[in-house]
């Protein structure tokens, strides 16, 4: 028995085929395309899934996929599915860089009903352009006020969050959204019951524009 063992040796597991977005887990590693259409932030890099989250609403979920690369910035990645499948790529901002990128006065309205607010981008200088150029479109109309959900810091694909444990039940939050006129870019904000603002630069983008996966494991 011990000749045929040898002989014949352990049959190797068969290696995890990464494919598709949907299929990530902790730890895998994504390339995207070189093409100059992408932010500096995205272009030919290597991002690897540091982590995976949920956003609960009251008739469907979407997962959520927090990416960084050498740079160190986060990077969240989701996949919609629609007819025509795409992906979600958003990059955070914080309050000072809200108030260069747009008029605060004009923010506001996002927030008021009935949530019909127009967002134009103000004259950028030059470093700050070349940072942001290719995540901005010079004006968003609103298409989302006040939306309700849940955001997990948990992976629940193919699964039902929690519903009755209060601990579990995730961070309630309003979402408010704004899309250029071509939906090729979108500005994405959350509102937290804790009081805390998300402020998201948002792009829509081809599956192809990942050019390898690479599994962990």
């Amino acid at each position: 028995m011990g000749f045929l063992s040898g002989l014949f040796g352990k049959k190797e597991a068969p290696k995890r085929q990464l494919d598709h977005p949907n299929k990530l887990l902790k730890g895998d590693m994504i390339t995207f395309d070189d093409s100059f259409a992408l932010p500096t932030q995205l272009r030919g890099q290597q991002l690897k899934v540091e982590g995976i989250h949920t956003y609960e609403y009251q008739r469907s979920q979407l997962c959520e996929f927090l990416l960084r690369g050498h740079s160190g910035s986060a990077i969240y990645l989701s996949y919609i599915k629609e007819d025509e499948p795409y992906l979600s790529i958003s990059m955070k901002i914080n309050r000072a860089e809200v108030e260069q990128l747009f008029d605060l006065e004009a923010f506001a309205e996002i927030f008021e009903e009935p949530g019909k607010a127009t967002l134009s981008v103000q004259t950028l200088p030059s470093e700050l352009s070349a940072e942001w150029d290719k995540w901005l479109s010079d004006e968003y109309h609103q298409v989302e006020f006040g939306c309700f959900g849940y955001f997990h810091r948990q992976d629940y694909r193919d699964l039902k969050p929690p519903q009755n444990d209060d601990d579990a039940r995730g961070e309630g939050f309003e979402g408010y959204s704004l899309v250029n006129s071509d939906d090729s870019h979108a500005v994405d904000i959350e509102v937290y019951e804790s009081g805390d603002t998300e402020v998201m630069l948002t792009l829509y983008r081809p599956l192809t524009d990942i050019r390898e996966y690479w599994p962990a494991s």
